[in-house]
C-alpha cells in the first residue's frame, strides 16, 4: 500500500518559489509557506496554502514536514536557513528530506548533505530552470542528485513541481555541477540576446520583428526566444534579475579559475552584467544587460529613453 505523502514546507515564496508552492497545492498537497516578506504569505494564503507567520507555526509545522523545498537565492542563505542562529534543522525530524533548489557550487552542496546526516536528515541537490511561469505550471526542469532516501522522500514534491527530473548520482554534488553548467550558456545567451537585437536596431530593425524572425531561423536559442519579446516590450520587470547572473557567472568564472580553464565567452557576459549592477540595474529584469549597449551605442530600445536622455533609469526593485 502507497503512503500518502506528508505535509511540505516551502521556503521563499519569490518568483520561483510562490510558483512551486502553487503547483505543489494543485497537485493536492499540504503546503505551508515561508517568506520573509509578509505580502508573499498573502498571496499564497490567497490561493488556500497554510502559511506560518511566527515563530511558533513555523517550527509546527517543520516538525511535521516531510520534505521542505527551500527555494532561496545562493549558498549563504541556504547555510543561514538551514544551520544559522534560526535555522530550521533543529526542528526537523529524522527522515525528513531538504529539497535544496538555489544555484550554488557543487562543494556546498556536498558540505550541506554531510552536516543534515549528522542528525538523520536528508539532502537533494535540486536546482532548477524554466523561469517564473514554468514554475506556477508545474513543468520546471529539476537538476537533481542524492541518495535514493532523498529520492524517495522528495518524489511527490518533485512530480508536482517538474516536467522533468533529472537524476543525476546518489550523492549531492552533480546537480549543482550541471545547473552551473546551464547558468553558463543562459548567461552568455541573454547577454548575446541583448547585443543581437540592440545591433540590430542600430541596423534599422524593429525589435519585435527580429525576434519573429530569428526565432524561426539558426541563430535561435531559448533564452532568446524567452527574453526576446520582452527587450522588445520595453518589459525590464526582474522575471529573473540582473544581479542572478552576477552571481551565477561569478561562480562559473570562479569554478574555472580553479581548474586553470579559460571561459572567454563567460568572462564577457559576466563584465557585461557587472556593467548592469554598477549601473543601479541589479534589480531589474536580467534583459536590463541590453540598456548597457543602447547607452554605449546611443541607441533607444523600447521603454528605454531615447539617445541623450538617462537610458539607465530603471524600474521599481521586485522580490526575486
Amino acid at each position: 500500500m502507497t503512503t500518502a505523502p506528508g505535509p511540505l514546507v516551502v521556503i521563499g515564496l519569490g518568483a520561483m518559489g510562490l510558483g512551486m508552492a502553487r503547483s505543489l497545492l494543485r497537485a493536492g498537497l499540504d503546503v505551508t509557506g515561508i517568506d520573509r516578506e509578509q505580502a508573499a504569505m498573502a498571496a499564497f494564503e490567497a490561493d488556500g496554502g497554510r502559511i506560518a507567520s511566527d515563530r511558533a507555526a513555523r517550527d509546527a509545522a517543520l516538525r511535521k514536514a516531510s520534505a521542505v523545498v527551500l527555494v532561496v537565492v545562493n549558498a549563504a542563505q541556504t547555510e543561514a536557513v538551514l544551520f544559522g542562529e534560526d535555522g530550521i534543522a533543529p526542528h526537523l525530524a529524522p527522515g525528513t528530506v531538504v529539497v535544496s533548489c538555489a544555484t550554488f557550487a557543487p562543494e556546498h552542496a556536498v558540505r550541506f548533505e554531510a552536516k543534515l546526516a549528522e542528525t538523520g536528515l536528508l539532502y537533494l541537490d535540486a536546482p532548477i530552470s524554466g523561469g517564473a511561469v514554468r514554475a506556477a505550471e508545474g513543468r520546471l526542469s529539476i537538476m537533481a542528485s542524492g541518495t535514493a532516501d532523498a529520492f524517495a522522500a522528495a518524489r511527490s514534491a518533485l512530480d508536482a513541481m517538474a516536467e522533468t527530473v533529472f537524476e543525476l548520482g546518489d550523492r549531492a554534488g552533480p546537480g549543482s555541477a550541471m545547473k552551473v553548467v546551464n547558468q553558463l550558456l543562459a548567461g552568455v545567451h541573454i547577454a548575446a540576446t541583448a547585443e543581437a537585437l540592440t545591433f540590430g536596431v542600430g541596423q534599422g530593425i524593429e525589435v519585435a520583428r527580429m525576434v519573429e524572425v530569428i526565432s524561426r531561423c539558426a541563430g535561435s536559442s531559448w533564452m532568446f526566444e524567452n527574453r526576446g519579446p520582452f527587450i522588445a516590450d520595453g518589459d525590464y520587470r526582474p522575471h529573473s534579475a540582473v544581479d542572478i547572473f552576477v552571481k551565477d557567472l561569478g561562480i562559473v568564472a570562479e569554478a574555472a579559475s580553479a581548474g586553470g580553464l579559460s571561459v572567454p565567452l563567460t568572462e564577457t557576459a559576466l563584465a557585461r552584467f557587472r556593467s548592469a549592477h554598477d549601473a543601479g540595474l541589479g534589480r531589474e529584469g536580467d534583459v536590463a544587460v541590453a540598456k548597457i549597449y543602447a547607452r554605449e551605442g546611443n541607441i533607444a530600445l523600447p521603454g528605454v529613453p531615447a539617445p541623450g536622455a538617462d537610458v539607465l533609469g530603471g524600474t521599481s526593485s521586485d522580490k526575486d
